[in-house]
């Protein structure tokens, strides 16, 4: 097959209509095309669906930190792990306000709140619930994560006008009880199906760098591109190694590793928002550019996550002005 021929099939394969019975293998030999096959065949995908140079940019508050119960590996905030994080609870709700203010006035236009619980009690839900409705009422997107929902948490969630739940699978299903043991799975689907039975738009995503192989990260894709309908977001993190938690010493993953990871999540969540999540700060800007080409479109917004680090407002809107990006509800600029 010559080099033309075969970009006309590459390029004919690029369909951006949803599946839903995509297979291991399948998702495996996405992952093994030519480097420059795969990011043709992402970037086609992309350009059927999203605006190419448009970016979604969310913000994401910790707004109750540490003593997690769960063993998660790479988390700082669990209290089986001495990793220096502070103990804070749930902030007061003129705090949490002020906070999705200032980023809408960054230019966020989703406001995520995550609290560091195994799964609220009804009781602890209640203040969240007001904090929804404060934040929708200023125009604002809502996401939370909260861990676990019991029966009848994610209708209330629904009710106060929460838009997206996120709740992440990590990784594959294999590879998962090698860094988790205090949940299981199942658990986690379960509460995505409560999400989901509630009207809820899911987000849904995992880590890569965790010494897992391609096949896991293959696996996690696999199971998130069989979910029908797909999240309506997938985060991407990369591992950050946080000193005192059983992943401390992890090595760095290949950066074309995670492009690769970007890539196969846009061929198969075609319609999905693809976030470069945790991890971002550490990536060059030249990192970042293939992750938008290979069909990212989304990002967290303000220099900290739940508890590390991420680029400042400032330097992402450098480098979209380098790229020529903007925010997805934000006009083009304009051409000289």
């Amino acid at each position: 097959m010559s080099a033309l021929e075969k970009e006309t099939t590459l390029n004919l394969n690029a369909t951006a209509e949803p599946r839903y019975d995509w297979t291991r293998a399948e998702v495996e030999a996405l992952y093994e095309l030519p480097f420059n096959d795969l990011l043709f065949r992402a970037h086609s995908v992309h350009r059927q669906t999203f605006d190419p140079n448009a970016v979604q940019t969310s913000t994401l508050l910790s707004i109750k930190t540490g003593a997690c119960p769960e063993d998660c590996a790479y988390c700082p905030q669990s209290v089986r792990f001495d990793t220096g994080v502070e103990r804070h609870e749930l902030m007061p709700l003129d705090e949490v306000r002020a906070a999705a203010r200032r980023a809408k006035e960054a230019g966020a236009t989703r406001f995520c709140m995550g609290a560091s619980y195994r799964g609220p009690k009804d009781s602890q839900l209640e203040p969240i619930l007001t904090m929804i409705e404060e934040v929708k009422a200023l125009g604002l997107e809502t996401c939370a994560t909260l861990g676990l929902l019991r029966p009848g948490q994610a209708e209330r969630l629904a009710a106060a006008g929460l838009d997206y739940y996120n709740h992440n699978l990590d990784s594959s299903p294999e590879f998962y009880g090698k860094i988790i043991t205090t949940r299981t799975y199942a658990d986690r689907l379960e509460t995505l199906e409560r999400v989901r039975g509630a009207g809820v738009k899911v987000c849904c995503g995992g880590i890569v760098g965790m010494g897992e192989t391609r096949a896991d990260r293959a696996g996690l894709l696999h199971t998130l591109a069989t979910m029908n309908p797909h999240p309506e977001s997938v985060p991407i993190n990369e591992l950050v190694p946080v000193p005192g938690t059983p992943l401390a010493a992890a090595g760095p993953l290949d950066p074309f590793e995670f492009v690769r990871s970007i890539a196969v999540a846009r061929v198969t969540m075609p319609r999905s928002h693809v976030r470069l999540s945790a991890g971002r700060s550490d990536f060059t800007d030249e990192l970042q550019a293939l992750c938008f080409f290979a069909g990212a479109n989304s990002i967290f917004y303000g220099e900290k996550l739940l508890t590390t680090g991420n680029p400042d407002t400032a330097a992402d809107q450098r480098l979209f002005a380098r790229l020529g990006l903007y925010p997805e509800r934000g006009a083009p600029p304009a051409v000289a």
